[in-house]
């Protein structure tokens, strides 16, 4: 018969597992280190390329309106010699 005042003990959890076996260690450092790495270089190249197809488009920009001068210049000759 159990009484109001009476409580039963709780049980305390014990580890059964030992916490140094269950953490990243070494490898998981080691490989979160290469990702992150592997992350940068990938962002790196990535800006490099975007850069340079902007550049490219600001240069093949830059060419068709000098070519767009230049027809021009020529239609205006050949409109003044006619």
């Amino acid at each position: 018969m159990i009484l109001f005042g009476e409580q039963t003990p709780m049980p305390t959890p014990t580890m059964t597992v030992d916490p140094d076996s269950v953490t990243p260690g070494f490898a998981g450092f080691a490989i979160i280190v290469l990702i992150v790495v592997a992350v940068i270089l990938l962002v790196w190249d990535m800006n490099r390329r975007i850069r340079r197809v902007r550049y490219r488009e600001e240069i093949r920009e830059e060419l068709d309106a000098e070519e767009a001068a230049q027809q021009e210049a020529s239609d205006d000759e050949g409109d003044a010699r006619a």
